[in-house]
């Protein structure tokens, strides 16, 4: 069960990010920022309020668990290393083409795997190892592939924002195992529901600031904010992504290491959306690099059956 919600975890959070790219064409990014947590926010109060005032959701897998700062300071911190995460990764999507982006954000599966490996002693089978070092190989392939679109990877800033972003990325991934796990495992074991619904909420308390003191003096200085309709796809898209993500960990038998690689897969639809969408460059040879990726995903999958 968990592995088919990591797969459809990743293909949702494809389109979330080729919505996202559509966004933040010749756009403002707080703004935008600002309006997905919003959006993602409003998303999630409801089950809030529901599961704190009436007994309507108990049992069911949208119930939304209490609990007091002991409980809360974890969320807080979830969302400084996620919105952290987003901010870098929203400004080098906006400059950056998607086939490339996506190469760079398929790098954090090494690096939580290399953590759970270390942190939470996670052992892959060797279906799984086969797996895993296609899908590396795939990544390394398609990075390449970029090049040729003469960015240069040592002197871009915006290619050190999509990786700072992505290792930011990792250690989200990881914490959120951590906090998870059953305490007998040595985590928190906090309520899916309670992190994903509260940690938006925070998210948006922070991003209105960022949007007062930051963007709103200067916004007449800087890039101008427009409308798009993409911007609410951008919160749904991505709250279905992470509510079956949540799910799938929350599951016992779960491995982090694998529903993040798993997850990662989906520059497969993100890849296709900017072929078709952006009509972006250099695709035949990405294309075989993205077959590698498909393969090590079936590895993967017959190594968790």
């Amino acid at each position: 069960m968990w592995l088919i919600l990591a797969f459809l975890s990743a293909a949702f959070l494809g389109v979330y990010d080729s919505l996202k790219k559509k966004a933040l064409r010749d756009n403002a990014v707080i703004p935008i920022l600002f309006l997905n947590t919003l959006f993602s926010s409003l998303i999630f109060l409801p089950f809030i309020i529901v599961s704190g005032t009436s007994s309507m959701l108990d049992g069911s897998i949208f119930h939304v668990g209490s609990g007091g700062w002991e409980v809360h300071k974890y969320i807080v911190l979830k969302s400084i290393i996620v919105l952290s995460s987003w901010l870098l990764g929203y400004f080098g999507m906006k400059h950056l083409p998607l086939t490339i982006v996506g190469p760079i954000n398929a790098t954090r599966p090494v690096m939580v795997l290399v953590g759970a490996l270390l942190v939470f002693g996670e052992r892959l089978n060797v279906w799984q190892w086969v797996g895993v070092c296609l899908a590396v190989v795939s990544f390394l392939l398609l990075s390449r592939s970029g090049k040729k679109e003469g960015i240069d990877f040592k002197h871009d800033h915006w290619i050190y924002m999509i990786v700072g972003a992505a290792a930011m990325g990792a250690i989200s991934g990881l914490y959120d195992k951590y906090l998870m796990a059953p305490v007998s495992e040595g985590g928190v074991g906090l309520d899916r529901m309670m992190v994903q619904s509260w940690y938006n909420i925070y998210q948006c308390g922070m991003m209105f600031a960022m949007l007062m003191l930051l963007w709103w003096p200067k916004h007449h200085q800087t890039t101008p904010f427009h409308w798009d309709w993409a911007i609410i796809g951008v919160s749904l898209f991505l709250s279905t992504a992470d509510f079956m993500y949540f799910y799938s960990l929350s599951l016992p038998s779960a491995m982090i290491s694998i529903v993040s690689m798993i997850r990662r897969g989906s520059v497969i639809v993100s890849f296709l959306c900017g072929a078709m969408s952006f009509h972006e460059k250099n695709l035949r040879a990405k294309a075989v690099d993205l077959a590698l990726v498909l393969l090590g995903m079936v590895f993967l999958y017959i190594g968790s059956r």
